[in-house]
């Protein structure tokens, strides 16, 4: 059974999952009363409350005294769940937003430079994800906003966390609403964004709450989403680094059985590979999760540079500065530790402050703003509205989505299959440094 203090779980599995878009710091602590324990069957433990069943893995979330932990029937090993606190990245954090309202008649596809690049338009032609169900384990989807209603699931959405809520967002975190939007926003009725699989049927699994995550509850969410028949699940979050020595290695075992149960069970785990600009494939010393885990679809980020602005100075706002398919400058790397590459969006950081629309290179989607309806001075209306995020985890659900138009269009595909159809359509962009894209960079088109 591992036993570890405070310092060595945090040294060793406080980043196992956290940072969600460049950037991010994480910051750990062990749980006083929640455990990830592997049975001896898949009966859950007796003697303690079941947080999570994990119905069809040998692994449970408890709650309870470490002591009662220790003595429970069927319990083969345990560990403290991690709790994590995330900071907001700077890249991130001063573009503008618009509510719904502002927004009216202003059809937002035209600020989708990723859907453009990816021919998504034409791809609909074929398929817009009919038959599919992507699961999206993040902070929350608002079910209010016009352009996810439609695709949202409400009654297999779920909260996995302990905070008493839906699976709506709590707090400001707006980035699952976002990530959700890239999969599957279907225009909000000609006024909004497009997602890429906007037929498809979306499931939100919220694992966060407010800036908080759990290693137990997004383990249960994508046991989860493999039950519920989820083709696809989208995992914009993990960390960097995490060290390779012997004490984590029980924090992997789980992580693996879940991932490799999830893809038997026909789940395409499509997983953000960080922000971190690591070179993932020369580092001997630590590992980036969950991407690197068994089974996963790692996606790193791609953007342009001048996109509707003048970066490079010459008077014109017409061409770019970089193209959309080049590296963005956080993302990280490594030929082997990259499944694909796909649009996530970059920045000039010396444009940053000086006026310029620096942030039409960041990918534009759905997002809420808080807004204060009732007069009490307290901004607690969550509004919907559009706006720009960068990050892998914004090339991971352009990658979620392409997945679902592909399961559309071949029903009869598993989960490795349509992964072999999306590795098989890319290509690595002439002048470009494989290390950045594993396969290549997404051909939606060509994929179907």
């Amino acid at each position: 059974m591992p036993r570890y203090t405070r310092r060595k779980v945090i040294e060793v599995s406080g980043a196992l999952l956290g940072g969600i878009a460049a950037g991010t710091t994480v910051t750990a602590a062990t749980s006083g009363d929640r455990y990830v324990v592997q049975t001896r069957s898949e009966t859950p433990p007796g003697g303690v409350e079941v947080v999570h069943e994990m119905e069809g893995v040998d692994l449970a979330v408890v709650r309870g005294e470490e002591r009662d932990v220790r003595t429970a029937n069927r319990v083969r090993e345990y560990a403290p769940d991690i709790e994590l606190e995330l900071d907001s990245p700077s890249v991130n954090a001063e573009v503008p937003t618009f509510d719904a309202s502002d927004y009216e008649g202003q059809p937002g596809d035209f600020l989708q430079w990723d859907k453009a690049d990816l021919n998504v338009p034409e791809a609909h032609g074929t398929t817009e994800g009919e038959g599919t169900r992507v699961a999206v384990i993040d902070s929350g989807v608002l079910e209010t906003h016009p352009d996810l209603a439609g695709p949202l699931n409400l009654d297999l959405s779920r909260n996995f966390t302990d905070d008493g809520g839906d699976h709506n967002p709590v707090g400001g975190d707006d980035h699952g609403t976002h990530v959700a939007g890239i999969v599957a926003a279907d225009n909000g009725g000609g006024i909004g964004v497009n997602g890429t699989a906007p037929k498809t049927d979306l499931v939100d699994c919220r694992v966060f709450s407010g800036a908080g995550a759990s290693f137990a509850d997004i383990l249960a969410a994508v046991v989860y989403s493999a039950n519920v028949d989820a083709d696809v699940a989208n995992l914009s979050l993990g960390a960097y680094p995490v060290p390779r020595q012997a004490n984590g290695q029980f924090y992997g075992k789980v992580l693996n059985s879940v991932m490799t149960y999830a893809n038997k069970e026909g789940t395409l785990l499509v997983i953000a590979a960080g922000n971190d600009s690591a070179d993932l494939q020369h580092d001997k010393n630590a590992v980036s999760l969950p991407n690197e885990g068994a089974q996963a679809l790692s996606v790193s980020a791609t953007g342009p540079i001048g996109y509707g602005w003048d970066a490079d100075g010459d008077g014109e706002v017409s061409d770019l500065a970089s193209p959309p398919e080049s590296p963005a400058f956080y993302t990280n790397y490594g030929t082997n530790a990259v499944t694909l590459a796909a649009p996530g969006g970059d920045a000039d950081l010396d444009a940053i402050g000086t006026g310029v629309p620096y942030f039409n290179d960041l990918v534009f989607n759905t997002v809420f703003t808080y807004e204060d309806t009732d007069g009490d001075d307290e901004p607690n209306t969550q509004v919907p509205g559009y706006g720009w995020k960068a990050g892998t985890s914004m090339a991971a659900p352009n990658v979620a989505g392409a997945a679902a138009l592909v399961k559309s269009a071949n029903p009869d595909y598993d989960a490795n299959e349509v992964e072999a159809a999306l590795k098989e359509a890319a290509e690595v962009p002439e002048g470009y440094d494989k290390a950045y894209y594993g396969g290549g960079y997404l051909n939606v088109v060509d994929a179907l």
